[in-house]
């Protein structure tokens, strides 16, 4: 499963529970586009101008583009006097630091719902604040901002209004503050004569989750005050949430435990569902993981999203069928947007060995990134077909307009040769690349992996410090020229000094995870070697650091546990050559 599609299924997730959005500060711009971009009562249709406005509203939303999506929203707000797009343009104009934009919004709100206890809050703030500065000490001395949060704070509660809700924005409202041990402090000082008021313990909560929680002490403070929120009120998923946020930084198996005793209590709940679900995924059990999104799903099948989910956790799980099922239904439905669908229904077809379809659900994925990204993969699958020079007319024949475009053409070229095992051919594809794009990094290290297989390891390893020096501070430049180094020759500490730089640019990332280990087995430190390489087949179980972990379990003794490993990842790549040639050398 790619990258892109398992920070997809992370994202879903985090938009069913609290914790991504707890910590992230975000106005309710994390509610879906139909409320965010909310249109006119059904029946009233939309105009195409006014239809602009809430699809630019939405797309700027996602891009993180706040400011825009103001705007838009206020225009719209304007333009139909709908309450829920002025509601809306008000919080995001709000978090935007949209000062005027925020006031009208409120202002036009507070017209169309005079009940409404929100955009007199919003008003309120805007009067206490004014425009509040970057840092504390930029317009206003952090003194004067404290004096007016606490005579807003006041006033609220003598109007009896209440502070829980003015509590439960103040963390919106400081959120652009730059620095949040600031923020916490200042939050924890006007929580203090409210500490019956559960919105005020959950504020303090999370303006010390937003500190990172680096410092003990403030990670113990968050703990507290979120477990005093709960104690004020009970049955409040929010500071439930929050509490498993706060625990899942130190462990995620905590933070599981903790939900699973909540659903104990209240099993229809759909945040707790969620972010249980998000847990899961982040400890890869995957199977469990599913089964919450289908227990939501079915209570509620127009939740488009989570099928979606359930599809995207199929797929991780390489269960083709019910992913196929899942997203069959999806297209049916018309959900998501241009090709989402369509291209991973062409991807279970290719990955199910259908290639013909394959190939023709990768024709029908319309226009825009995905339909090019699709026009790719159907040279991949040609190429798996055996018909090479189809596959290469169709590449010439694409459109590249950009220099990207241009680039990811020859790779795929190229790489139809390093599937067929013709690494001069791959090698002369690249060649000739490099001279239309000399600057192309991902065609200088495409280039260095094919003559690192043709063992012109001088010539690899010159072409990887071009490319260190073109990007000095890419973990993954310096962590290919370093397993260069550690793996193929005897420059091993060279080699490690390059990995360990990559390290502490990427610390989780599983291909340094398993350069590290590799590394300290070539250096003859069997533990770390084994603790490191446990660490990335954990995050990626993948054919060469199973070759890799292998090895190392060898030499320390234990050859049946190396040949599970092995045999585990045979299955799933019968032709993998480092893994095969591992085997084979412990066979004699």
């Amino acid at each position: 499963m790619t990258s892109s599609l398992f920070r997809t299924v992370l994202a879903i997730v985090a938009a069913l529970s609290a914790p991504a959005a707890l910590s992230q500060a975000q106005p309710d711009a994390a509610a879906p586009a139909s409320e965010a971009t909310a249109a006119p009562a059904a029946g009233e249709g939309i105009a195409p101008d006014l239809f602009y406005r809430l699809l630019l509203a939405d797309v700027a939303l996602q891009r993180g583009e706040p400011a825009v999506a103001a705007r838009s929203l206020l225009d719209a707000a304007r333009e139909t006097r709908n309450p829920s797009i002025a509601r809306r343009a008000a919080e995001v104009a709000l978090f935007a630091r949209q000062r005027g934009a925020a006031e009208e919004a409120a202002r036009l709100w507070q017209e169309l719902e005079p009940a409404a206890e929100r955009p007199k809050q919003i008003l309120a703030v805007l009067a206490a604040g004014g425009s509040l500065p970057n840092r504390f000490h930029d317009e206003a001395p952090e003194s004067e901002l404290r004096g007016r949060l606490e005579k807003f704070l006041a006033d609220a509660a003598a109007s009896g209004a209440g502070v829980g809700e003015p509590f439960l924005q103040l963390n919106r409202v400081l959120a652009q503050q730059s620095d949040k041990m600031a923020v916490y402090r200042l939050i924890d000082d006007l929580a203090r004569p409210y500490a019956k008021i559960p919105e005020a313990q959950f504020a303090v909560g999370l303006a010390a989750l937003n500190t990172g929680l680096a410092d003990a002490e403030v990670a113990k403070a968050a703990a507290a005050a979120a477990e005093r929120a709960l104690t004020l009120r009970p049955d409040w998923d929010r500071a439930l949430l929050l509490k498993a946020e706060i625990v899942g930084k130190r462990s995620t198996a905590e933070a599981v435990a903790l939900l699973q005793a909540a659903l104990a209590r209240q099993p229809e709940s759909r945040p707790l569902n969620g972010a249980l679900a998000q847990y899961l995924v982040e400890e890869k059990r995957y199977g469990e993981a599913r089964a919450l999104y289908r227990k939501v799903f079915e209570a509620d099948r127009t939740q488009r999203d989570l099928q979606f989910g359930i599809a995207m956790l199929s797929l991780q799980m390489k269960d083709w069928e019910a992913a196929e099922a899942e997203l069959g239904e999806l297209k049916s439905a018309g959900f998501g947007d241009a090709g989402q669908v369509e291209y991973y229904l062409a991807q279970v077809a290719e990955e199910r060995g259908r290639l013909d379809d394959a190939i023709a659900r990768y024709g029908a994925v319309p226009e825009g990134e995905r339909g090019w990204l699709a026009k790719l993969r159907i040279a991949a699958v040609l190429g798996k077909q055996g018909k090479r020079d189809e596959a290469r007319r169709h590449l010439a024949d694409l459109p590249a307009v950009t220099i990207e475009q241009r680039v990811q053409v020859r790779q795929a070229e190229a790489q139809l040769f390093r599937d067929a095992n013709d690494q001069k051919g791959a090698l002369a594809i690249l060649d000739k690349a490099l001279e239309e794009l000399p600057e192309s990094t991902d065609l200088i290290y495409d280039r260095a992996m094919v003559l690192e297989r043709l063992d012109r390891i001088d010539d690899a390893e010159t072409a990887l410090r071009r490319l260190v020096e073109m990007k000095p501070d890419d973990a993954q430049s310096l962590n290919a020229l370093g397993y260069t180094l550690v793996d193929r020759t005897a420059r091993v500490e060279e080699g490690f000094a390059l990995i360990e730089r990559a390290h502490k640019l990427a610390p989780n990332d599983p291909f340094i995870l398993d350069s590290m280990g590799w590394a300290y087995y070539r250096l003859g430190k069997l533990d770390e070697a084994e603790r490191y390489l446990m660490r990335a087949f954990a995050a990626r179980p993948d054919p060469e650091i199973a070759a890799h972990l292998g090895e190392v379990l060898w030499a320390r003794g234990q050859p049946q546990k190396a040949r599970e490993i092995w045999q585990s990842q045979l299955i799933v790549a019968p032709d993998h050559p480092v893994l095969l040639e591992t085997m084979r050398r412990h066979q004699r």
